[in-house]
């Protein structure tokens, strides 16, 4: 089942970029194995995933410690301050960042350890109550209190964007996401990156592409639904 799911995702990546007049090779496929065992990761491996997201810290740490190759792990749920220290050496990018506090945490812990992390700033570009992430419109004064940190790289933007039926409705949200990446792109701020558009997920991923996602997060495409329960 896996193996099927992967190369049908692989395949709509591709379409996807055809129709953007896109190379597939500038999206990069996470593969969003939260609740899933460390069995499904590691047949993943074997057909050449690298790349996966988690939710949660402490079962990152789980499978970072105990999976049988290096692979490369996302954090891209919201992450709470007091469990920075468990991963900020573990992670490989993290995609959540939403707060001045929450960078200044990252940078802390990331000194600590003498490693640099990498991260996202989260956009709630759709101004959803239930989501975390920042407004657009405070990103420049989050930047600018985070481009002098030394342990601590702005790699680029991410959102989550509403979970809809018709994942046309989140074109908009994509446009918006994509124009304000440039935006800050165009303005060469030092220490700022922003080579990292991470958006789109099972239902949406298509559209986020055509609109210049450079990450995607799949998890229920690859992986099937669920079980919350265990």
């Amino acid at each position: 089942m896996l193996k099927n799911n992967l190369e049908t995702v692989k395949n709509k990546i591709i379409a996807a970029c055809q129709k953007a007049n896109r190379n597939p090779k500038d999206v990069t496929l996470i593969a969003v194995s939260k609740t899933k065992p460390l069995s499904d990761i590691e047949e993943l491996i074997t057909y050449g995933v690298k790349e996966y997201g988690e939710n949660k810290v402490q079962e990152l740490c789980d499978k970072y410690e105990n999976v049988s190759t290096p692979v490369n792990w996302h954090l891209i749920g919201h992450l709470q301050t007091n469990k920075v220290k468990y991963i900020v050496d573990k992670a490989c990018l993290i995609h959540s960042v939403d707060s001045i506090k929450l960078a200044k945490e990252i940078e802390k812990e990331a000194t600590k350890k003498n490693v640099v992390a990498n991260i996202l700033i989260q956009v709630n570009i759709a101004h959803e109550d239930t989501k975390f992430g920042i407004d657009e419109n405070n990103i420049y004064e989050i930047l600018d209190e985070i481009k002098d940190l030394h342990h601590l790289k702005v790699k680029g933007l991410m959102t989550i964007a509403p979970f809809v039926e018709n994942p046309e409705e989140n074109r908009v949200h994509f446009q918006k996401m994509h124009q304000l990446l440039l935006d800050i792109k165009s303005k060469n701020i030092d220490n700022i990156d922003m080579s990292i558009l991470s958006m789109g997920m099972t239902n949406d991923y298509e559209v986020a592409i055509e609109e210049g996602a450079t990450m995607v997060r799949v998890g229920t495409g690859i992986f099937g639904e669920r079980n919350y329960n265990i």
